[in-house]
């Protein structure tokens, strides 16, 4: 059940002794009752997760590649033809190739089960007037939130009270540097992050302390947001994934072109009967598929798994690091630690000329100069055409 906020007012813009009340709550924090009450009806305080495969599907999802695919054809074409010895021989390779990836994979699961569980945490609330000790799942909103220094945040909350409290928000902004919180209601209700009498899920106290009074829990949470968009994002093919598919398409086509080929000079030219030019045909379709590039591949994905491991990088998905590897260019963004919310452009780089940017700031304030001349884009034709594509 998706959790919701209380309050119909932003509580960031109410002052401190009205918040209580705007979230149905008191100095004494909420009864056991209408706990229970508010638990059942904004369920948990936790991130819901989309719903997984079982098992058995991702098994059977290592056997149906393209390539394993093929490979499977290739199998039961070898005995169709009467190599029996070597369609076992491919269905074996299948076999064995597709169980030591779906391994491999599921141990990295296991690893990631195990870190959630490791992120499980208790938080003290003020409950009927007494300080009590819960689970961060059965917080609801309205609860009296304990800050404390080190501790992670499991709400969002909006601070009653506080004493010289900081908070480590880089879960939400990329903000290396801790922000100082207080009570104090804000005239300009601005986005969530820069609410300076908020407190956020999953971020955490780096000094001071102070009581907050909780106003979304779970997925209405601002980190519950970030989730959801996570979550909606579609699963492509890896570049190797594409390849593979490319790579199968072209053999398929070639083997059983070839095939038809072979099957046509051996009855045309060789003299062959039809079932001999046949059963040689399949053969040859057979000797044309790599059985051995898919364990090779998977091999290869594996050992590059391992080497991330030592480095202590979880990876999920064998095709993932192939994806890494093929990254050429990364794009990081720590906005307002190293650019003040100010990017300004200061060159401008164009074949056989180069321009520079005066003004600092938003402000409509500079010019583009060329050689100590100010430029303007309706006379300079190459400035013109790049302010046009941009």
């Amino acid at each position: 059940m998706a959790s919701e906020r209380v309050a119909g007012e932003a509580p960031a813009g109410l002052a401190p002794d009205r918040v209580l009340a705007a979230l149905g709550s008191s100095e004494r924090g909420l009864p056991a009752a209408e706990v229970a009450a508010r638990l059942e009806r904004y369920g948990r305080n936790r991130i819901d997760e989309p719903p997984g495969r079982p098992a058995i599907l991702d098994l059977l999802a290592q056997f149906a590649s393209p390539m394993a695919v093929l490979m499977w054809v290739a199998g039961v074409i070898a005995v169709s033809a009467g190599l029996l010895q070597l369609g076992l021989a491919v269905f074996a390779v299948v076999l064995v190739n597709g169980a030591f990836g779906y391994w491999q994979e599921y141990r990295a699961e296991r690893a990631t089960q195990e870190l959630r569980k490791m992120l499980s945490q208790r938080a003290v609330v003020l409950r009927d007037g007494a300080e009590v000790e819960v689970a961060t799942e059965d917080l609801v909103p309205g609860d009296l939130l304990r800050l404390s220094e080190g501790e992670r945040i499991g709400a969002d909350a909006r601070l009653v009270a506080s004493s010289d409290l900081r908070v480590d928000q880089s879960t939400l902004t990329g903000e290396s540097r801790p922000v100082h919180k207080s009570p104090a209601a804000i005239a300009h209700v601005r986005r969530a992050p820069l609410q300076s009498n908020m407190v956020f899920a999953g971020t955490s106290v780096v000094a001071g302390d102070g009581w907050a009074a909780v106003t979304a829990t779970g997925m209405a949470t601002e980190l519950g947001r970030i989730a959801h968009l996570t979550q909606s994002v579609e699963e492509g093919a890896s570049p190797l994934q594409r390849e593979l598919g490319r790579l199968t398409r072209e053999l398929s086509i070639l083997s059983l072109s070839m095939g038809a080929l072979y099957f046509v000079v051996a009855v045309l030219f060789v003299g062959q009967s039809g079932v001999a030019a046949f059963v040689f045909a399949l053969a040859m379709i057979v000797a044309f598929i790599p059985e051995g590039l898919l364990p090779t591949v998977t091999l290869s994905l594996a050992i590059a798994v391992q080497r991330m491991a030592r480095r202590n990088a979880l990876v999920k998905k064998l095709s993932s690091v192939e994806t890494l590897g093929c990254t050429t260019v990364i794009c990081s963004d720590k906005t307002g630690t190293l650019t003040q919310n100010e990017m300004t452009v200061t060159r401008v780089w164009l074949p056989g000329c180069g321009y520079a940017v005066e003004g600092r700031g938003y402000a409509p304030v500079g010019s583009v100069v060329l050689d100590g001349v100010p430029r303007d884009a309706a006379t300079d034709r190459p400035l013109g055409r790049l302010f046009e594509a941009a």
